[in-house]
């Protein structure tokens, strides 16, 4: 009986099963069960996590997220995921009680580890008066007066820990290094899942190591921002394709692969190479479910997703998005760049009058290099589209 109980019966004669017993030729027929039901979405990740599908959705920092989109992949059986990085800790105490309002499923909340680049600390004045020159010929343009060298820094990574400790989401994902011991103890202590990002077969050897419960395997296509931790990101750009059996072959803990997946294709890929799951960001951003502005939804299935770049130039850290006219312009000059979140923060002025103009060519619209075979607009029927593409390639294998 196989799992459905519902199986075709499928003859699988061969030359070898021709056996000669008496001057007869007797055909043995050896017959399979061609199961409509493969269970390929029963993996380690989802016996550790709690899940249905292998499936989650990647976190989106900076905004886009929503608490609507979660709670729908988690409600389908995914794991939906929130990224906190610019909230303040009593924010994620709120968001993780809308949360749990909202969905009875594991779902994700997700930090950086590293919220300020090492370089701000020797930042000098001189290097932001050459930065406000580079780019003084964009705030004139947009009539937008130039800013103060910013002071303030974004939130602090131990700060919001502790919020989300007290908050007790299911997993608590991270990006941007590994936290301290005492943090990952806290964790499951507390019944929390922890999943870190590697870039890099290093970077997952080394969050095995730390025990963490699940590693993000992520692939250089991967919209947003590079997460590498132990080198530079320049230095760590291995294809996902390339990274997913390398990992497979290093650790034993489960593993998902993000970058350059966003249909059934993809995720049978990944798991066919070793990965126990994925994580798919960019067509779950362009989803009416996310925060990402209308713009950047539109822009994601337009012609000009499939020219996407990575340029320093507005965050200070290397990221991936959709090309425009500043991220070309800045393309000489990207180690010229304030360090994160400086640049992010010096900018802000300029995105937010870009965006009133509708000059599209100042801002970055963050994606993935899977952007061109995107096709939903409703998470839900994102979900299911992705459930039923990957059960139809393996059940034709």
């Amino acid at each position: 009986m196989c799992c459905t109980g519902t199986c075709s019966l499928t003859a699988v004669p061969k030359i070898s099963d021709l056996i000669h017993k008496n001057g007869w030729y007797i055909r043995v027929v050896f017959v399979t069960n061609n199961c409509q039901n493969t269970m390929w979405y029963k993996t380690k990740l989802t016996d550790n996590l709690g899940i249905q599908y292998p499936i989650i959705q990647g976190p989106f920092g900076g905004g886009p997220s929503s608490v609507k989109l979660l709670s729908t992949v988690s409600n389908a059986g995914g794991l939906g995921s929130f990224g906190a990085y610019g909230l303040t800790p009593q924010q994620i105490i709120d968001l993780d009680k809308e949360l749990k309002a909202s969905t009875d499923k594991p779902y994700a909340i997700n930090l950086w580890v590293s919220e300020n680049d090492e370089r701000l600390k020797s930042y000098s004045s001189a290097a932001y008066e050459m930065l406000l020159q580079k780019f003084k010929p964009y705030f004139d343009e947009l009539g937008v007066p130039l800013p103060q060298m910013p002071t303030q820094f974004g939130k602090n990574f131990e700060e919001q820990f502790e919020a989300l400790l007290k908050a007790k989401p299911p997993v608590f994902s991270f990006v941007y290094g590994i936290p301290s011991k005492e943090i990952l103890a806290d964790c499951k202590k507390a019944g929390i899942k922890t999943a870190g990002a590697a870039t890099t077969v290093d970077e997952a050897v080394a969050l095995e190591e730390a025990g963490v419960d699940a590693i993000v395997a992520t692939g250089f296509e991967a919209g947003g921002h590079r997460v590498s931790f132990l080198r530079d990101a320049e230095d760590s750009l291995t294809g996902i394709f390339a990274l997913i059996p390398q990992v497979a072959d290093k650790v034993k803990i489960p593993f998902v692969a993000a970058g350059g997946i966003a249909d059934g294709r993809g995720i049978a890929a990944a798991l066919t190479l070793g990965a126990s799951g994925v994580q798919i960001g960019t067509a779950f951003l362009a989803c009416e479910e996310s925060n990402a502005t209308t713009v950047h939804r539109e822009a994601l299935f337009s012609s000009e997703a499939k020219y996407t770049t990575l340029t320093k130039a507005f965050s200070g850290r290397l990221a991936r998005g959709i090309r425009s006219r500043l991220s070309e312009d800045m393309k000489p000059f990207e180690n010229e760049m304030a360090p994160f979140p400086m640049q992010s923060i010096f900018l802000r002025s300029l995105r937010e009058a870009a965006i009133a103009q509708n000059k599209s060519g100042f801002v970055t619209f963050w994606s993935g290099q899977a952007a061109p075979i995107i096709k939903h607009k409703k998470a839900g029927e994102l979900f299911s589209s992705l459930v039923e593409e990957t059960s139809e390639i393996f059940n034709h294998r």
